[in-house]
C-alpha cells in the first residue's frame, strides 16, 4: 500500500489549482513553447496527502497538474513542503511507463506514470514520477498518455 492517499480528477486547464496553471504558463513562456495548450487531450489534477506514520511522520500534501497534448506532456507540482515548479517534454524525447509495471512498484507500491528522457529545461536525461490515483480519471490519463506517446513516434 502506498504511503500516499491520492485523489485524481479530470479538470479543465483553467480549473487547475492557480499556482499549478500559473507555473505551467510561466514555463511555456520561459521556454518559448508557443500555443502548446491549444490542443489538450486531457488535463488532470492529483492531490496527494501523505499518510502519517509513526511519531515523527508529519503531514504533507503535494498537488500535481498534468496536461497531455498530441506532442507534449506538461506538468507542475506544488506542496506544503516544496516550491511550485513546472516542466515539459515532447513525446518524441521521452518514454513513459505505467509505474505499476516498473521494478520500483514491487518495493514502493504506488500508482502513476514514470517519464524518462530529455525534458525541455534539462540538458541531461531525467526521470520523473507523475502520481495518479487508481480511479477512472487516473486510468484514463495513463491510457491517453501512452497512446499520445506511441502516436508521436509513428
Amino acid at each position: 500500500m502506498s504511503d500516499w492517499k491520492r485523489t485524481t480528477k479530470e479538470v479543465g486547464f483553467e480549473n487547475l489549482r492557480p499556482e499549478l496553471s500559473q507555473a505551467i504558463n510561466e514555463h511555456i513562456e520561459k521556454y518559448n513553447l508557443g500555443e502548446i495548450l491549444s490542443d489538450v487531450l486531457m488535463c488532470v489534477q492529483t492531490d496527494s496527502e501523505k499518510i502519517k506514520k509513526g511519531l515523527f511522520g508529519g503531514a504533507e500534501a503535494v498537488y500535481t497538474g498534468a496536461v497531455i497534448t498530441p506532442r507534449w506532456l506538461v506538468w507542475a507540482t506544488s506542496g506544503t513542503k516544496s516550491q511550485t515548479s513546472a516542466a515539459s517534454a515532447q513525446w518524441n524525447d521521452v518514454t513513459i511507463q505505467d509505474y505499476a509495471q516498473s521494478s520500483f512498484a514491487k518495493m514502493i507500491p504506488d500508482s502513476g506514470l514514470n517519464v524518462s528522457g530529455r525534458f525541455t529545461d534539462a540538458s541531461e536525461n531525467g526521470l520523473v514520477f507523475i502520481a495518479l490515483e487508481e480511479n477512472a480519471a487516473g486510468v484514463r490519463c495513463k491510457e491517453i498518455a501512452l497512446k499520445a506517446a506511441q502516436d508521436a513516434k509513428k
